[in-house]
């Protein structure tokens, strides 16, 4: 996608799971990954949508979407679980760099959400500050539960759709903009990206 002029949510996204079904398919383009692309980015970046996905090694977003420098604006954190410091790294994604479209992307396997069952399930809640990132998954393994969701791909898709409440919840000006938020889950195996949940797009709200 060029950077010529701001694209919508809904193109942005679509760009994202195009970019997804080439890797998938093992034909992937690696647009934007050359020397010419590095020095087009010198005076300033203008990615197109913010990536808060999970720190699992095996989901690079840049990779998984077949894209390059300066198309995503990634922020990591183990289970993807919210702090301040990622809520404002998502704000100035959208609010400085303009980018239309925030991505929630979780996965299967996930380790955090493993640790919680565990934790709840057994008590055995590890040490230091891991045991905060449990804390933080732990409120989604619960509403899964009272849901009455048991399988893990459930429950990590109820993960995810907690992590898009939230940020609209503790960010005012990412809920009250015109930014649309999606939630999105990686499958291991496969490489393929399946949606769980949207707010803002065509104002809809898909489960």
């Amino acid at each position: 996608m060029a950077n010529t002029q701001t694209p919508t949510a809904e193109q942005a996204l679509d760009t994202l799971l195009t970019g997804n079904r080439r890797f998938v398919d093992g034909d992937p383009r690696h647009p934007n990954q050359d020397a010419a692309r590095r020095a087009a980015l010198t005076p300033g970046q203008h990615p197109f949508a913010v990536v808060f996905g999970c720190s699992d090694s095996r989901l690079a977003a840049e990779i998984v979407f077949d894209r390059g420098l300066g198309d995503l604006f990634v922020v990591r954190t183990a289970g993807h679980v919210l702090g301040p410091e990622v809520l404002g790294s998502i704000e100035y994604g959208v609010g400085q760099l303009g980018c239309p479209l925030v991505v929630v992307l979780g996965h299967d396997a996930c380790g955090a959400v493993r640790a919680a069952r565990t934790a709840l399930e057994h008590g055995q809640a590890p040490g230091g500050y891991v045991r905060d990132i449990v804390e933080r998954v732990t409120p989604s393994v619960l509403a899964a539960r009272a849901a009455g969701l048991s399988e893990e791909s459930d429950i990590v898709d109820e993960h995810i759709r907690n992590t898009v409440d939230l940020l609209l919840d503790r960010s005012p000006g990412l809920a009250a903009g015109p930014t649309a938020v999606v939630g999105l889950s990686y499958q291991l195996a496969a490489g393929r990206v399946r949606l769980v949940t949207s707010r803002g797009l065509d104002g809809a709200a898909a489960a």
